[in-house]
């Protein structure tokens, strides 16, 4: 159980995602490459994460990522650069401190420019804050579209010499253009509690602007929040457990994904997981699987669906909605 500050969506102000689409980086990075640089198996990670590689930044940069997964995003949607009217991009290792790389997406996908545009900092929890923010927003202005990213470069951001931290995390993007739908059910609860101790990232002092985490604590965390957490928000979209086909997690680690299952009673196999593959990457995961999903035919009209995503804050937060 946990105490919780959060905002409610109300459940019949829902969204359709129109597209999804993602981008990874060229360098794959698999386990036993980490095992040459820092003292680590592939067994000892596997076992341990249910990682297997990852993807790593060489020539490409932040805004690489972030316009090539919204550029996918948009074309699936099959709407026009007019058409939309907000650019949110969460993500905590933009290329600059200003300006935000919304900013410099509005140029590089030819948008208005009475298109709002910001970044938002919620580390992994950012892309389901991002959704939250752009439902929002939707309603004060007359464009249809909002495009929601999650793009990260943490490689750049690592310590490859501490194996807590280098071997869990990758780069990637992964991007959605939503609508409003008055008529899909939707509910989302986000909250947070001041800590920059078990994990942080620090904006001063370049040479020590590295991934710093007491993973034990994190972990902790996790598997007391995110049960009592998507409970709540399947209650406030009018939804039982039972009723989702689908639960879609913050990609940091199996065995948090396997103890929320275990600790709500539902069977492994309706959480999506691909953490194998990609790594954590932070506020990319939920959008890059959403883009997985999609392609792979897996979403279909009406199916309920859960988003919920934690991280440094500490935050958290969860959707529960119709797809």
């Amino acid at each position: 159980m946990y105490v919780l500050l959060y905002s409610e969506g109300r459940s019949m102000d829902g969204i359709r995602i129109a597209g999804t689409g993602k981008c990874l980086p060229k360098e794959i990075v698999t386990n036993e490459m980490l095992s040459e640089i820092v003292d680590t198996t592939d067994e000892w990670i596997e076992s341990r994460t249910g990682m297997k590689k990852r993807y790593f930044c060489g020539e490409e940069d932040n805004l690489y990522l972030a316009s090539n997964a919204a550029r996918e995003a948009v074309e699936r949607a099959e709407v026009s650069a007019g058409e939309i009217g907000i650019v949110i991009v969460a993500t905590f290792t933009s290329d600059y401190f200003m300006p935000s790389t919304a900013c410099l997406i509005q140029k590089e996908l030819g948008l208005d420019e009475d298109v709002l545009c910001f970044d938002l900092n919620a580390a992994c929890s950012g892309f389901v804050y991002g959704i939250e923010t752009a439902r929002a927003l939707l309603g004060t202005t007359e464009k249809k579209y909002a495009l929601v990213i999650g793009s990260e470069v943490i490689s750049k951001k690592l310590d490859m010499q501490d194996r807590s931290t280098c071997i869990l995390f990758g780069d990637g993007a992964g991007a959605a253009v939503i609508e409003k739908a008055e008529n899909k059910k939707y509910a989302g609860i986000f909250g947070c509690r001041g800590n920059a101790e078990d994990l942080y990232c620090r904006a001063a002092e370049e040479n020590s602007r590295k991934i710093h985490m007491n993973g034990q604590e994190i972990y902790k965390f996790a598997v007391r929040t995110m049960p009592q957490l998507i409970c709540d928000a399947a209650k406030k979209a009018g939804l039982e457990l039972s009723d989702i086909d689908l639960f879609v997690c913050h990609q940091a680690n199996l065995r948090i994904i396997e103890s929320i299952a275990k600790t709500l009673g539902q069977p492994l196999d309706k959480f999506f997981i691909q953490v194998g593959e990609y790594a954590n990457t932070s506020a990319a995961s939920i959008a890059i699987a959403l883009c997985d999903l999609e392609s792979a035919g897996r979403l279909e009209p009406g199916m309920k669906i859960i988003l919920t995503g934690f991280g440094a804050g500490l935050t958290w937060g969860a959707i529960g909605m119709e797809w």
